[in-house]
C-alpha cells in the first residue's frame, strides 16, 4: 500500500504522461472523425431543411444558435463526465491518457448512438406544459435558452476550479429554477411550474446513487480481498509498468462499461431539449415521426377507436367538457381528475383518430396543422401517463393493456430523435473530453484519497459506476456519473483505511449541495431575462 508521503511521488510517473501532447496521428485520425461526423450532420440536416418554406432566414438563425448553445451544454458536460471514465485505468498505468481518451471517446459514441431516448423525453417531462407546447413562441425559446445557458455557466465553473460537479444535477436544477420562475411570472393565468412528483423521482435518484456507489464499491473492495488473494491487486503501481494482464483487461473494461452507460445515459441529457429546438423552429420537419408507415399509422387509427371505447367506459354521468385541449392541458398541469377530464381525453383520442383517418399517413399532415396535432398527441400521452401512475380512474388490466399499446403508438409518432442528433452530442462530448479531460482526472485519481489509487479500487469503483448508470439507463432515469464514481472511489479508500483529502470532500460536498440552487437562480433569472427580450 503507498503512504501518504509516496503517494507524490507514484503520481510523479502520471503527470509525466499527462504533460505528453497527443501524437499527430491520432490527432489526424480525430480530425477525420470530426470532419466525417460534421460532414454527416450537415447533410442529413439540409435534406430535412430543404422542404421548408420560410419567409425569411431568422428562423434558421435561431436554430443554429440555439444548436450551438445546446451542443455547447454537451461539449462542457464533456469537461466533467467523460473524464471519470478514464481516470483509473490512467492513474493505474493500464493505458496511455491519450489512449484511454480515445477509447472512451469511441465507445461513449456508440452509447450515444445507441440510447434509447427515455432518458430525454424523461427529462422533458420536467418542463411546464404551457412552455413545451409553446416551444416555438418567445417563451419557449427563453426556456431552452436559459436551461442550457444556466448549465453551461456552473458546469464551466465547476470544471475550472477541478471539481466533478454533476452535469445531470446542474440541468435538473436548471429547469426546475425556470418552472418556478415561469410561476411567479404569471400567477394570474394559472401557468405551470414544476412537475414536483417527477422531480421527487429523479432527485431520489441522483440522491441516492452516490451513497449507493460509496457503500458498494466498498463492499465490493472487501469481497474482493476474501475472494482474491493475488497481492499484487492490492497495490499502487510501481513506476510506469502497467499491471498484470488479468488486471489491465478488468480494468478496461469496467473503464469501456462506464464510458459506453455514460452516453448512453448523460448523452441524453441534451437531446431532449434539441428536439424542443427543432420543433419550436422547423414543426413541418421535426414534431413528428415521419418514418412511420402507412401500415403503422392504419394501426394507430385502429387502436385510437379502440382507446375511445376504454374511456368512454369511465365517463361520469353527466360530465360535460367545454374545449377538450383545454381540459386535458388543465389536467396534465395540475394533475387534478375532473369530471370532464375523461370526456375532454376521449373527445382530444377520438379527433387524433378521425384525422389521422382523413389524412391517411402522418407523412400528409398538413404543414399548418403539424404543431397542434403534435401538441394533441402529447398532452394525450402524459394524460394517461399520470392516470397510470396515480390509479386514477380504476382501470381494468386488460384496459391498461389497450392504453398501454395506444400510448406506445403515440410517443411513437412524437418521441424520436433523429440520428444525426446523435452523432451531433456523441461529437460534442467527445470533442469536450479532449479539450477539458485533465482537471478532473487529477481531481479523481489523486485528491480524494491519500494514498495512490491501487487496482482493486480502480476496479471497485468502476464496476459499481457501470452496474449504477447501466440500471439507471434501463429504467430511464439520469443519474451523475461524477458523483457515482468519486463517491465509489472515496467508499474503496474508506474500506482501505487508505484515508480521505477532507478538504477535497468537502469541495465535493459543497457543490453537490449547491449545484441546485445555484442551477435554479441562475436559470430562473436567465427565463427572466430572455423572456423581457420577447426572442
Amino acid at each position: 500500500m503507498a503512504t501518504a508521503a509516496t503517494a507524490p511521488a507514484k503520481n510523479a510517473a502520471v503527470h509525466a504522461k499527462l504533460s505528453k501532447q497527443p501524437g499527430m496521428t491520432g490527432m489526424l485520425i480525430f480530425g477525420a472523425v470530426l470532419l466525417a461526423g460534421l460532414a454527416y450532420i450537415g447533410v442529413n440536416l439540409s435534406t430535412d431543411l430543404a422542404s421548408v418554406r420560410a419567409t425569411s432566414a431568422f428562423p434558421f438563425i435561431l436554430l443554429g444558435v440555439a444548436l450551438l448553445i445546446a451542443l455547447g451544454f454537451e461539449f462542457v458536460n464533456g469537461f466533467h463526465d467523460t473524464a471519470n471514465a478514464v481516470a483509473t485505468v490512467i492513474y493505474t498505468h493500464s493505458l496511455e491518457p491519450h489512449i484511454a481518451v480515445v477509447w472512451s471517446g469511441f465507445w461513449n459514441f456508440l452509447g450515444v448512438v445507441t440510447s434509447s431516448g427515455a432518458v430525454a423525453f424523461g427529462i422533458v417531462s420536467l418542463l411546464p406544459v404551457e412552455l413545451i407546447l409553446q416551444v416555438g413562441a418567445g417563451a419557449g425559446f427563453a426556456m431552452v435558452f436559459a436551461l442550457l445557458v444556466a448549465a453551461i455557466i456552473w458546469n464551466l465553473g465547476t470544471w475550472w476550479f477541478g471539481l466533478p460537479a454533476s452535469s445531470s444535477h446542474t440541468l435538473i436544477g436548471s429547469i426546475i429554477g425556470v418552472g418556478i420562475a415561469n410561476q411567479l411570472m404569471s400567477p394570474k393565468t394559472g401557468t405551470s411550474g414544476v412537475d414536483w412528483a417527477q422531480a421527487a423521482n429523479i432527485g431520489r435518484s441522483l440522491l441516492l446513487s452516490p451513497i449507493f456507489g460509496f457503500m458498494v464499491a466498498a463492499l465490493l473492495l472487501l469481497a474482493m480481498r476474501m475472494l482474491i488473494p493475488d497481492k499484487r491487486l492490492y497495490q499502487a503501481p510501481e513506476g510506469e509498468e502497467p499491471p498484470p494482464f488479468w488486471i489491465r483487461g478488468l480494468l478496461m473494461l469496467t473503464c469501456t462499461g462506464v464510458s459506453f452507460f455514460h452516453g448512453s445515459n448523460d448523452g441524453q441529457k441534451g437531446m431532449g431539449l434539441i428536439m424542443l429546438i427543432l420543433i419550436g423552429t422547423v414543426p413541418t420537419t421535426y414534431a413528428l415521426n415521419h418514418a412511420v408507415s402507412y401500415e403503422e399509422t392504419q394501426t394507430f387509427i385502429a387502436v385510437s377507436t379502440q382507446t375511445a371505447g376504454v374511456l368512454t367506459n369511465h365517463i361520469d354521468a353527466g360530465a360535460v367538457s367545454g374545449d377538450p385541449r383545454e381540459d386535458v392541458t388543465e389536467y396534465v398541469r395540475t394533475r387534478e381528475f375532473k369530471g370532464g377530464t375523461m370526456i375532454a381525453l376521449r373527445q382530444l383520442v377520438g379527433d387524433i383518430g378521425n384525422e389521422l383517418r382523413l389524412f391517411k399517413d402522418l407523412k400528409n399532415v398538413p404543414n399548418d396543422r403539424t404543431r397542434n396535432f403534435r401538441n394533441d398527441l402529447y398532452l394525450v400521452s402524459e394524460a394517461l401517463r399520470l392516470m397510470q401512475k396515480s390509479g386514477k380512474p380504476a382501470f381494468s388490466d386488460d384496459e391498461k393493456k389497450e392504453l398501454a399499446n395506444y400510448k406506445k403508438m403515440v410517443d411513437r409518432a412524437t418521441r424520436f430523435i433523429p440520428t444525426w442528433v446523435k452523432v451531433a452530442v456523441a461529437l460534442a462530448l467527445g470533442l469536450g473530453t479532449m479539450v477539458g479531460w485533465k482537471r478532473i482526472v487529477v481531481t479523481v485519481g489523486e485528491k480524494i484519497g491519500k494514498d495512490h489509487l491501487t487496482y482493486a479500487q480502480g476496479a471497485a469503483a468502476e464496476i459499481t459506476a457501470m452496474a449504477t448508470i447501466g440500471a439507471a439507463d434501463g429504467l430511464g432515469l439520469p443519474v451523475s456519473t461524477t458523483h457515482v464514481l468519486s463517491s465509489g472511489i472515496a467508499g474503496t479508500m474508506a474500506a482501505n483505511r487508505s484515508g480521505l483529502q477532507m478538504s477535497t470532500i468537502r469541495n465535493l460536498l459543497m457543490a453537490w449541495v449547491l449545484t441546485l440552487p445555484i442551477s435554479m437562480l441562475l436559470a430562473g433569472f436567465l427565463f427572466w431575462g430572455f423572456s423581457a427580450m420577447k426572442i
